[in-house]
């Protein structure tokens, strides 16, 4: 209720303000809405930037409590100095913080219960407190002690299991959602439906039904119908819309301008399918895409000054990571040996196509059999595949065969974030059958990306598809904040062995 009482008050006193700046669509095209905040390019549901604020004074609460707890009735340092236990505190909570979205605890798709969930708080915290602890031996000054730090870990992993049991709850069962109005019910409604069908998809928001139009057959749900008998923004006002999608089949008649009009003004949120489908999943659509939509929305721009800092950054961090890598991947250069016998390649080289289809010999410790390719040629990996050999398999799984390509990213081959490098003869055939498949194509390959995070491995075209709406929403959207966003989630498909085949 509260909700949509400040809603009604934002429409009151924004009408006022759009009138007297003659404010149309045009001039106020916004991708987000009130429950997303759009940060350096990237869609964040506000929802879960409420549970990191609550995680934030959780954690940061369980060192002052710790604290008191390990020095009850002592005059300790720590707690003599009001200002550097806070310092302390909130350190502990920002690198805690870390380990649990490494989890995935701050991603819509993450609402899991029971101890699922339980894993992932306590694999979470567990990271963090590595990372704590290298902080510790760099800044010294920080560290809380033994036991104020056990403390406080074992009260963070109660508290934070609390609270992600409260927020899986209240996900599930919270009516203060997004309303969301469909203008339109035909078949592009209905494929938005058919793409949203899970629960998953439409857990920030509530669909309240799709504007049946003249002329447009109506294909979705008669329970989801609804015939208008008042203005869109009448009708929009009296069912306390938030938002409106516009998913008319055919815009090039009778395109409702003044309606929709009307309702920016009012203060309610106007946005195409294309849009809101790409806010609330983290893909682009491409059965609904128009070149259009690239042409004109924000986004797909590849600045100079952006690229030089991104590269900067792969180049120092490459070269950390070859540095502090190259015991595992000695090991891992062992065990090949090992098992296939001393003169076997450990390395294994095949041309892949990188940023504006230049050609690059990608470098990846050998998985499969020296003979894998022989019948056959060019093929996906498949489960069980049995060109895999024995190592090889732990080697996939545990994501180390790709440690290799650190040094294609030190070379400028590669960034450590981008869409999956593909071979020539895949490209040229998913660039026949896919549209906008060449979009990806114009920035860096990456070791990991926003594709891979996001879906499993995919070994026939329709998963090519499917991965391509997630790379065409990186190159899009892509900063150095989604750059560490995805980076830090990666900690997660390594743990759990997502996605490897």
């Amino acid at each position: 209720m509260l909700v949509v009482a400040w809603r009604r008050c934002h429409v009151a006193d924004g009408q006022g303000r759009a009138r007297a700046a003659g404010l149309g669509p045009a001039g106020a095209r916004d991708e987000t809405s009130m429950n997303t905040i759009r940060l350096f390019n990237h869609h964040i549901h506000v929802r879960f930037i409420g549970l990191a604020l609550v995680h934030l004074v959780l954690l940061a609460g369980s060192i002052l409590v710790g604290a008191q707890l390990r020095f009850l009735g002592m005059n300790a340092d720590l707690i003599a100095s009001p200002a550097m236990i806070v310092l302390r505190a909130l350190v502990y909570a920002a690198l805690m913080m870390v380990g649990l979205g490494a989890m995935g605890l701050y991603r819509t798709q993450r609402q899991a219960m029971g101890f699922s969930i339980l894993a992932r708080v306590a694999t979470g915290l567990v990271f963090g407190a590595l990372l704590a602890f290298i902080v510790y031996y760099v800044l010294p000054s920080l560290f809380v002690g033994r036991g104020v730090f056990a403390l406080a870990w074992l009260m963070s992993f109660l508290t934070v299991s609390g609270a992600q049991h409260l927020f899986g709850r209240y996900a599930v069962h919270s009516g203060a959602m997004w309303r969301v109005l469909f203008y339109g019910a035909g078949d592009n409604a209905a494929e938005l439906l058919a793409f949203m069908r899970r629960r998953s998809d439409r857990a920030q928001f509530r669909l309240t039904g799709c504007v049946v139009l003249d002329g447009e057959s109506c294909r979705v749900e008669d329970e989801l119908q609804c015939r208008l008998d008042q203005s869109l923004a009448e009708y929009a006002q009296a069912h306390d819309i938030d938002e409106i999608v516009v998913a008319m089949d055919d815009r090039r008649r009778n395109f409702p301008a003044d309606a929709l009009i009307d309702c920016r003004i009012a203060g309610i949120n106007v946005v195409d399918m294309v849009s809101f489908y790409e806010r609330q999943t983290g893909r682009v659509k491409t059965e609904l895409l128009q070149p259009s939509w690239i042409i004109f929305s924000e986004g797909f721009r590849q600045g100079s000054f952006d690229n030089l800092v991104k590269r900067g950054v792969d180049l120092v961090a490459s070269a950390v990571m070859l540095a502090v890598l190259w015991p595992v991947m000695l090991v891992a250069m062992v065990a090949i040996k090992y098992e296939e016998g001393w003169r076997a390649p450990c390395f294994y080289r095949q041309i892949r196509v990188g940023a504006n289809g230049r050609h690059f010999s990608i470098v990846k410790f050998r998985t499969m059999r020296i003979d894998a390719e022989a019948v056959g040629g060019a093929q996906w990996a498949s489960e069980n595949d049995p060109r895999i050999t024995r190592i090889g398999h732990h080697l996939r799984s545990l994501r180390i065969d790709e440690l290799p390509q650190i040094w294609n990213v030190f070379c400028g081959d590669m960034s450590l974030v981008g869409p999956r490098p593909e071979r020539p003869q895949f490209v040229e055939r998913l660039t026949e059958v896919l549209p906008y498949y060449r979009v990806r194509g114009c920035v860096r390959p990456g070791v990991t990306g926003w594709a891979q995070l996001c879906y499993p491995y995919g070994a026939t075209e329709a998963d090519s598809n499917a991965k391509l709406q997630f790379d065409l929403y990186y190159v899009k959207n892509r900063s150095l904040f989604l750059d560490l966003l995805i980076l830090c989630n990666t900690i997660e498909v390594v743990l759990f062995r997502k996605g490897s085949r």
